[in-house]
């Protein structure tokens, strides 16, 4: 059994409490707290955030008594927009799978529609704003090159040495026309994560039978571990994360022995041992007997417990640059979830310059190089002030 230390506190408020409430599958409408104290504009602001929306009016849509008649509403409102969304997300994945097969370009979706219809057996009930998408490294421009043509536009990213594939791990695109975003992957995590090998996700994917044209995606056990290890990275902020992680423990048939083996592997079952833990506090999602003794240890405990602060709360991981009392927290949450190894090329990448070493000191692009040198400098002189000086 997982050891019952007390994670969530008391203080946990009564719109989150009925929020949880309502996404445990076991629990029915008549078993939930009384609603005379709940306050309905704070639980809608929950649900948008925790991007919850279609899974929260499904289950209240027929309580018309219960709950108030504009939360009705506006989750339909939600449902609706999501709905939409998901359609075209769909239309638009099954014509890029066309053009890059066409181009001899293999590709799997890495969340989406897919993952939604995998998942819940209908697109409606899980968000997605975007397209996310996994070629080789070696046919990333082949793949770019195509979005051009299909009126997609690149973010920017800003580069001192043109380290783009080495420093991130994937990049954007944006149609203006049909507003739809596409991030191309050509690795699943950032760099000081261990790489998985294109071949062997695609060796093990699943056709989705979501649309006539054969979508690849993930197979279960990759799946699974992308999304723990997602979540994970960013703190478990929203609690759709964890919504998957229940779902797919709930209705998918997992091999455990390979997914055990996969998240030891990639040195990541403390954050296995992490969702697990969560899931099981917030949805009582069941462990299976392969994972109790990942599930139950001091480091598992102490991480779940690192991450409740931005589940309970509305917390903005997402908007850059984040308030600087959340991003010294979060910091410090994103190195502790890291492996050894991880740690250390970590802090081997801190040493690579980037475009504040830039803003802070302007070389030609033929004395870039001098960066490396700068770096450590360049560095406890942004702690002291922030001038920008120019060198000719």
């Amino acid at each position: 059994m997982i050891d019952k230390q007390p994670i969530i506190d008391t203080s946990q408020s009564k719109e989150l409490h009925f929020l949880l409430t309502l996404l445990r599958e076991e629990n029915r409408f008549e078993e939930i707290i009384s609603l005379k104290e709940i306050d309905w504009n704070h639980f809608l602001e929950l649900v948008k955030h925790h991007r919850v929306c279609p899974l929260i009016y499904i289950r209240l849509k027929d309580t018309p008594d219960a709950v108030p008649p504009h939360v009705i509403k506006a989750l339909f409102q939600e449902y609706k927009k999501n709905t939409f969304k998901m359609l075209q997300l769909t239309g638009e994945m099954e014509t890029l799978d066309k053009v890059f097969n066409e181009n001899d370009i293999e590709t799997l979706f890495l969340k989406g529609p897919p993952v939604a219809y995998d998942l819940f057996e209908n697109i409606s009930l899980r968000m997605s704003k975007d397209l996310d998408i996994l070629v080789r490294e070696e046919e990333l421009e082949k793949a770019e090159s195509i979005l051009f043509s299909l009126g997609y536009e690149k973010e920017e990213i800003p580069t001192v040495l043109n380290e783009i594939k080495w420093r991130h791990h994937h990049i954007a695109y944006y149609h203006p026309g049909k507003k739809i975003q596409v991030e191309v992957h050509w690795r699943l995590h950032p760099r000081s994560m261990k790489r998985t090998k294109f071949e062997q996700l695609w060796n093990g994917k699943r056709e989705s039978q979501l649309t006539k044209h054969p979508i690849s995606f993930m197979g279960t056990e990759d799946l699974l571990l992308y999304l723990i290890s997602h979540g994970a990275r960013h703190g478990w902020f929203r609690l759709r994360w964890l919504k998957d992680i229940d779902q797919m423990v709930r209705n998918k048939d997992i091999n455990y022995v390979r997914f055990r083996a996969l998240a030891i592997k990639h040195q990541q079952k403390h954050l296995v041992g992490q969702a697990f833990q969560l899931a099981t506090l917030l949805f009582q999602t069941p462990v299976h007997e392969e994972l109790q003794d990942v599930v139950n240890t001091r480091r598992v405990h102490q991480l779940a417990k690192k991450a409740i602060p931005y589940i309970k709360e509305i917390v903005p991981l997402h908007v850059h640059p984040r308030p600087e009392n959340l991003e010294h927290s979060y910091k410090k949450y994103a190195l502790s979830i890291k492996s050894n190894r991880e740690k250390l090329l970590f802090f081997i990448i801190l040493f690579y310059p980037n475009t504040l070493d830039q803003e802070t000191v302007k070389l030609p692009n033929s004395l870039h190089f001098l960066y490396f040198v700068l770096r450590p400098v360049l560095s406890l002189f942004r702690k002291v002030k922030k001038p920008v000086i120019h060198a000719e």
